[in-house]
């Protein structure tokens, strides 16, 4: 067996940042692409004041959050007609295929860890222009 395919472990520092098909600028995190990871994508997500995505969904891959710091609105169903407002120290679930939006609508930034069982963050992507406008900007 070849050493240098030989998997092992990585130290990821999130100060290099990428702008995702969302509308969003991620800090590089764990994936495919930073690490070789095969099965889980995570990395660290800021949404400054006023700022939200656009509406998105991931084919077949689970998305789990956990709010840092300050909150993000997520409007989310096949409509976008659920609404929840995520705060600092709470988890939030969105299953495969569940349209979404997140924004955040404070003065200040909020910040969250975002974690997805697919290692190649971007490829599961699928953007939804038709939703943008049920959520007023």
């Amino acid at each position: 067996m070849d050493v240098t395919s030989k998997p092992t472990c990585h130290i990821v520092r999130p100060n290099h940042a990428y702008d995702g098909k969302q509308g969003l600028s991620y800090f590089q995190g764990i994936a495919a692409e930073t690490v070789g990871a095969k099965g889980i994508c995570m990395h660290l997500l800021t949404i400054p004041p006023g700022v939200r995505a656009k509406a998105h969904l991931h084919e077949a891959h689970e998305t789990a959050i956990y709010m840092l710091s300050g909150e993000a609105h997520t409007w989310y169903g096949d409509r976008l007609e659920q609404h929840v407002v995520v705060h600092a120290g709470e988890l939030f679930y969105i299953p495969a295929g569940v349209p979404h939006m997140p924004a955040n609508l404070s003065s200040t930034p909020c910040t969250a860890i975002i974690a997805r069982t697919d290692p190649n963050e971007q490829e599961s992507v699928v953007l939804l222009p038709e939703l943008d406008v049920l959520v007023p900007a």
